[in-house]
């Protein structure tokens, strides 16, 4: 069985909100990018409850919050001007940027 890995139009350290889900409409920043299984880890958002065992003398165990994964499809980046939107791609010379679709804004 081949995985395809997809390429993602969002990066790390862009403010995304979220469109679908528990968390609607929070706003966070990208921490890190899971490419093999097309989810993201956004800042402050889908906290979860993990059990964590006390590894040393000194570690707190219990329970704790952490943030989970999100799916890239239930994510969009946000333009300082409009919002949230979808992304765009303008060449200029031999650079591609990402514009905002709706007001042509770089991001």
């Amino acid at each position: 069985m081949t995985e395809t890995v997809h390429k993602f139009k969002l990066k790390k350290e862009d403010t995304v909100e979220v469109i679908a889900g528990k968390d609607k409409g929070k706003r966070g920043r990208i921490l890190k990018i899971l490419r093999d299984k097309d989810r993201i880890l956004v800042e402050g958002v889908n906290i979860v409850k993990k059990a964590k065992k006390k590894r040393k003398q000194q570690d707190r165990g219990g329970i704790i919050e952490v943030e989970a994964a999100l799916h890239s499809s239930n994510l969009m980046i946000v333009c300082k001007k409009c919002g949230p939107v979808r992304i765009g791609y303008k060449i200029d010379g031999d650079k591609k940027i990402r514009i905002c679709k709706k007001c042509g804004e770089e991001l």
